[in-house]
């Protein structure tokens, strides 16, 4: 029998274990020398590497941990926001998740001018700001000018795109859009189509908001937002392509995560992806753009916590469930749920309890001076369809070198979050066409 704990080295963990905003850069699968793709032709797929934004930043390692704490609170926010316009008939706004850890570095227009869009796969619609804008935040490159791009062209309002927005209307044949986002931040302006560049892949005729009136906070680190959510606005969908998946590495790595659309997305995994079992995606009718999960249950060492097996279902008017998240950095639990994963690993790691309340996460340990390393106990999820997920420590520990270890996990008022800091080294596949996903082992810094 395997052992119920993990060796946990302390000397190797530090605050900077903290996911950080990163910038992507897109590596084309495809010859160079053609440049320019229909999205029905595109079955190669591309890849995109990523690159923290802290980096360099000369943050200390507490610091690096409340700005990323920071960050998924914020996002909560907005998530929470969600599920209560889910559940509640009242709300008639649509309200969408936005913001982000990551940032992508594209191009668009013809010729093509590059920006940074924040990457959200809790959302879908694909936008950027447009001149001449009539309230526009900051953005660190040039606002895109359509009139100076030969291949910019309005969309109309019969079109598809255009009926798939959650809030619409039409202006002159034209068709404007408004999209909220939880913490009253938004983006209006009208629709069209560009051909967007992703290193040396072109591809036409990609529908995007161009927004003139964006508004509120989260948005400054691009020049707008690139949806990878489950709906027809969204990048993946546009695109039409079966898979994606991401391989994020681990935190304190000096090396690339990646993002691989397309054939890429199961890398060369084929005889190792046959005894892997893919969990189902669940459909939410209230928030269709989110990635759901089913959670059935959790280990901690050789304990099944008696976990009710609907504390993770979505419920009839849309609420609770389990998301699976790129742009939260810690997995969130329903309180229930929480307090037994908080009971458990306080009972099991016979470390005391740490009081401050410093670090901002819920539970802490004291670690004795001179320590070089802890037994953890084990950590399992357990999915539908067999698929569970043994995590290694150091996807649920965060180690602070001054003599305190946390649980990298905090409690949710029902929505449960699975956080990117539990998929570091996992190569996440999203199948679109079986509706799976699946978690793959990797070594992320090795792609």
């Amino acid at each position: 029998m395997m052992s119920s704990f993990h060796h946990f080295s302390l000397c190797s963990m530090a605050l900077t274990l903290v996911l950080a905003l990163v910038l992507l850069f897109v590596s084309p699968a495809v010859s160079t020398s053609r440049n320019l793709i229909g999205r029905q032709n595109m079955k190669t797929g591309f890849q995109v590497t990523l690159k923290h934004v802290d980096s360099g930043g000369n943050f200390t390692k507490f610091e690096l941990l409340q700005r990323a704490m920071k960050r998924s609170r914020k996002r909560m926010e907005r998530l929470y926001a969600m599920a209560l316009a889910a559940s509640d008939a009242s709300i008639d706004a649509p309200i969408r998740a936005g913001n982000g850890e990551y940032l992508m570095e594209l191009s668009i227009g013809t010729p093509p001018i590059s920006y940074s869009a924040i990457l959200d796969t809790g959302s879908d619609l694909i936008w950027t700001q447009c001149k001449p804008c009539k309230q526009c935040f900051n953005q660190p490159t040039p606002i895109f000018d359509p009139a100076k791009s030969s291949s910019f062209s309005k969309l109309s309002c019969s079109s598809d795109l255009c009926s798939a927005l959650p809030s619409s209307s039409c202006t002159d044949g034209s068709c404007e859009y408004l999209y909220t986002y939880g913490d009253y931040s938004s983006t209006q302006g009208f629709m069209a189509t560009e051909t967007f560049t992703f290193g040396k892949v072109s591809v036409p005729k990609v529908g995007f908001g161009c927004g003139l009136d964006n508004e509120g906070g989260g948005f400054d680190q691009g020049g707008g937002l690139m949806g990878l959510g489950r709906g027809p606005l969204s990048l993946i969908s546009q695109l039409e392509e079966p898979k994606f998946s991401y391989c994020l590495t681990s935190i304190d790595s000096t090396k690339s995560s990646t993002l691989l659309v397309g054939s890429l997305a199961s890398l060369n995994t084929s005889s190792q992806m046959d005894s892997i079992k893919p969990t189902p995606l669940i459909k939410n009718p209230s928030s269709p753009s989110f990635y759901y999960l089913s959670l059935e249950g959790i280990t901690i060492g050789d304990t099944r916590l008696p976990i009710e097996k609907s504390t993770f279902a979505v419920n009839e008017d849309g609420s609770g469930g389990m998301i699976i998240d790129s742009g939260t950095t810690i997995t969130y639990l329903e309180q229930t749920a929480f307090d037994l994963v908080k009971g458990e690993f306080t009972k099991q790691m016979q470390l005391p309890v740490d009081k401050s309340g410093q670090t901002g996460l819920e539970l802490c340990f004291r670690v004795p001076s001179n320590t070089q390393s802890i037994e953890v106990p084990k950590l399992i999820f357990h999915f539908e369809g067999g698929a569970d997920l043994d995590l290694p420590g150091e996807n649920y520990i965060i180690a602070d070198p001054s003599g305190v270890a946390c649980l990298a996990m905090g409690s949710s008022l029902g929505m449960s979050i699975f956080g990117n800091y539990q998929q570091q080294n996992t190569l996440v596949v999203h199948d679109l066409v079986k509706e799976t996903i699946a978690f793959v082992r990797t070594q992320c810094d090795h792609l």
